[in-house]
């Protein structure tokens, strides 16, 4: 069994590390949701990386693409491909680009444009439930993608018919692209938002690794909703200087800072 403790922390110390080398941004949206990704890789999810079509397996699809670095980073320590493979992550002609690849092992759609993958997600979940398929189908969304309306339409959708083998995880770190969540477009209260449209909602520490194991195993089906955990974060978690600032929305560490970044990372865990 995968550790996930273990798995967020070599996680984070590669996504920094190629944000460093490929000078890449959204560090901080990665770094918040790598726990939520490390429980779901080591414990949730079914999956197979020899064979990441399998007909058997649960569903992800990751809709704050942008964060690529946060997917790319678990699914390599998890086994879906090499550390050569993603250490090609925005060179030209490699499927490892700045917003997730489909064409990347383990990765079910490109997205890139927020408010797209959880109406994917609903009409697969659907497909899933006429078949009477065993698989679960998850969606992460960032919280600032919440402003979308496409968004709203598939949280309509999802309860009316009765979902409930689609489990959705929002990483409410608070941050946006341009100022807090609260500023630029207040969802609170959240919670209250997705009770009344009619979903079995949960909320959690997400950076706690048994509190999200227990949520995401313990609620994966009910008797007709579908489910949405509100994932509490914090953006740039791990690395004290990166932590709920604003800019490593775009920033890439430079040298000093990347050392700085790892020393604090084996600090926490080695």
């Amino acid at each position: 069994m995968i550790d996930p403790v273990s798995l967020s922390s070599s996680s984070r110390k590669k996504i920094v590390t190629l944000a460093h080398k490929n000078k890449a941004s959204h560090i901080g949206g990665a770094l918040s949701i790598t726990d939520v990704l490390a429980v779901l890789y080591s414990c949730i999810l079914k999956y197979d990386v020899n064979k990441p079509l399998s007909e058997d397996r649960d569903r992800l699809f990751y809709s704050k693409g942008h964060a690529c670095l946060g997917l790319y980073a678990v699914l390599q320590e998890v086994g879906f491909y090499s550390a050569e493979a993603l250490g090609t992550f925005t060179a030209n002609g490699s499927y490892f680009t700045s917003h997730v690849n489909h064409k990347v092992p383990g990765i079910e759609l490109s997205t890139g444009s927020l408010g797209h993958a959880l109406s994917i997600a609903c009409g697969v979940a659907l497909a899933g439930k006429r078949k009477n398929a065993t698989w679960h189908v998850y969606t992460i969304l960032s919280d600032g993608e919440l402003d979308e309306g496409s968004n709203w339409e598939a949280l309509l959708f999802a309860p009316h018919h009765k979902l409930n083998n689609l489990t959705v995880i929002v990483d409410y770190n608070k941050i946006q692209s341009f100022g807090s969540v609260e500023k630029v477009l207040n969802l609170e209260p959240l919670k209250d938002k997705f009770i009344a449209f009619g979903w079995n909602t949960i909320e959690v520490d997400g950076h706690d690794h048994e509190a999200l194991s227990d949520v995401l195993s313990n609620n994966k089906e009910t008797a007709t909703k579908p489910t949405v955990i509100i994932a509490h974060t914090i953006k740039g978690k791990g690395v004290p200087f990166m932590e709920n600032e604003l800019a490593w929305h775009y920033k890439s560490p430079s040298d000093e800072q990347l050392k700085s970044a790892l020393e604090y990372l084996e600090i926490i865990n080695p």
